[in-house]
């Protein structure tokens, strides 16, 4: 690749790595449209290089957000167990698909993401309340209050994490956009915590699926270095201002973003 497209790459990357980081999805979800759409990366190869780049966007993201004290590690790590499954099992499949059955999936799962995300409630960080299981607490500095919450049926928010695994390892996405969602409106976690822990979990979940693209050969060294260093770059960005932002606002701005990459990855597949 060209010095030119490694830049793009990186910004790209940082693009990602900002606002995935900022609404708990990883930033997959972006970046593999930007590889496919803008620099013609072959699907596969856009997604090991999405899965890898994931890494570093959980990596950087949850060190600030543990640190804080807004993930609540019990919930994030026993999410995981269903969460890795359905990774393994989506890496597994990916190999037996073509790259515009990919496309295609992935463009209506964009679709579907859009939807959801222009029409749900907005976000909340109201305390979540109930008599759940798994009780937390975090400071919330713009409120500055502490709030305290704990996780309400849990089964059925591990059923989510279990697809969102599927879907991550099949098409290189971080899953938070299902996990979130399933955390906020089936267990009453906060928002801020539910990206958080869902950006903990992450990581986890991208590398169960990255080794089974490496060992497809589908991983490029010099374009994963490049998407990597520029996440990683976007993420501490992300984490840092994302207090200053509405969420609601963003959610609506980024929602238009992919309906658009959606639109493109279905004429163009």
């Amino acid at each position: 690749m060209s010095v030119s497209s490694l830049i793009l790459v990186f910004v790209g990357g940082a693009f990602a790595g900002t606002f995935g980081v900022m609404l708990g999805l990883g930033g997959g979800v972006f970046l593999i449209p930007f590889l496919v759409l803008v620099l013609q990366v072959p699907m596969h190869q856009a997604i090991a290089t999405s899965i890898v780049a994931v890494i570093a966007t959980s990596s950087a993201g949850a060190a600030m957000n543990l640190e804080r004290q807004t993930v609540n590690i019990r919930l994030g790590m026993t999410l995981e167990t269903t969460t890795v499954a359905g990774a393994i099992l989506g890496g597994l499949t990916a190999s037996f698909l073509s790259a515009t059955v990919l496309a295609r999936i992935f463009g209506v799962l964009l679709l579907a993401v859009s939807g959801i995300m222009i029409w749900r409630r907005a976000p909340s960080d109201d305390s979540g309340g109930g008599d759940g299981v798994l009780p937390a607490a975090y400071y919330d500095e713009s409120r500055q209050t502490v709030v305290t919450y704990s996780v309400n049926r849990l089964p059925a928010t591990m059923g989510v994490s279990f697809l969102a695994g599927n879907l991550s390892g099949l098409l290189g996405i971080g899953g938070g956009i299902f996990k979130v969602p399933a955390m906020t409106l089936l267990s009453g976690v906060p928002m801020k915590a539910a990206a958080a822990t869902s950006n903990f979990m992450i990581g986890v979940t991208a590398a169960a699926g990255a080794y089974i693209y490496f060992a497809h050969g589908y991983v490029n060294p010099v374009l994963t270095a490049s998407a990597t260093l520029g996440v990683f770059a976007g993420t501490v960005v992300g984490v840092s201002i994302a207090k200053e932002f509405t969420t609601r606002t963003l959610t609506i701005l980024f929602a238009v973003v992919l309906l658009i990459a959606a639109f493109q990855l279905l004429t163009r597949s």
